[in-house]
């Protein structure tokens, strides 16, 4: 008896005998090292948080887990790198607020499409930012200042970490959404806003906790009030501008991403992991102490936030007119 075999029976056998091959590739991932790439130079948050996940994240896969700084362009250089890697699960990016809710609003053409090019997988850490001003400061509360700028209009100058930063956007919203004008006065970094901060060269500063903190609690600067509803444990006393202003929230956070197209299974293991790291005592000990919440979720929740993040910012980029060289 001959037997045939027709062109959709074939295309249907060959198709499920790659889907099996596929599935049996991932039973064995990682068998390989992965690598998150951090899109600025060491040091900072983004930096900070893939080395503190990833030596534990490492164990748990039982490879290991290089992190890769590739600064430049605001965050777009090394956000490119990941979004055009092979969507196989060994190369990751560690996303924050800038490079992924901001760049495509405030950049002509970033060579990236943050919802389209890449997948959230988890969240590692979010923190508000703290207003700041110099210890010797008049300003004893957020309606001193506020008064102040209403009276001097343009007097009061503050600093930022850069043109459309959040700490930038959060004071041009905090004019806005009081009516004043301030002064702003953009730096290439917050080390330099800070010492001047110190030094009082200008008059205040919405800075990242991680950075601010050990400044409060040493005398040098005061803190005013977080950019964040809930008050956080590393500045107990210190209130929300929500308090004066309903709804206003900034914050810089952190997480991991994948290349769009990255299998649901891998993207699954990877923010299982994850959130047990975070998760555990000490590491989110450490990150509450520096001023970020850790709330581990799912993937999908991570997608909402970001999604959430990218349309308050274009409105706001749009508001302050800000813009960045890609």
């Amino acid at each position: 008896m001959q037997h045939t075999l027709s062109r959709r029976s074939f295309v249907g056998a060959s198709t499920a005998l790659a889907l099996a091959g596929w599935a049996r590739a991932q039973d064995g991932y990682p068998n390989k090292p992965l690598t998150v790439i951090v899109p600025y130079a060491p040091g900072g948050q983004g930096d900070v948080f893939a080395r503190l996940v990833g030596e534990p994240l490492a164990r748990a896969l039982g490879q290991p887990v290089v992190v890769d700084n590739r600064p430049g362009a605001s965050g777009a250089l090394g956000t490119r790198l990941a979004a055009r890697a092979p969507a196989d699960g060994y190369t990751l990016l560690m996303g924050q607020t800038g490079e992924i809710a901001i760049n495509g609003a405030a950049m002509k053409n970033p060579g990236y499409d943050a919802l389209k090019d890449l997948r959230a997988v988890a969240l590692v850490g979010d923190a508000p930012l703290v207003l700041a001003v110099p210890a010797a400061s008049p300003f004893r509360t957020l309606a001193d200042l506020v008064q102040a700028a209403r009276e001097r209009p343009g007097s009061v100058a503050y600093a930022s970490s850069g043109t459309a930063t959040p700490g930038h956007l959060a004071a041009a919203e905090l004019a806005a959404r009081t009516g004043t004008q301030m002064t702003h006065v953009p730096y290439k970094g917050a080390g330099q806003a800070i010492t001047d901060l110190i030094g009082a060269q200008v008059q205040f500063f919405f800075a990242s906790a991680s950075s601010i903190v050990g400044h409060v609690k040493g005398g040098k600067v005061r803190a005013l009030a977080v950019s964040k509803p809930a008050r956080i444990a590393a500045l107990p006393g210190v209130p929300a501008v929500s308090d004066t202003l309903p709804g206003f929230a900034f914050s810089l956070w952190g997480g991991y991403f994948a290349p769009r197209g990255t299998p649901d299974a891998v993207v699954e293991r990877l923010a299982g992991e994850i959130g047990r790291i975070t998760g555990q005592g000490p590491l989110r000990d450490r990150l509450e102490a520096e001023g970020s919440a850790v709330e581990p979720g799912t993937p999908k929740s991570f997608d909402a936030f970001v999604r959430a993040e990218v349309d308050k910012y274009a409105r706001l980029v749009k508001a302050a007119g800000a813009t960045l060289e890609g």
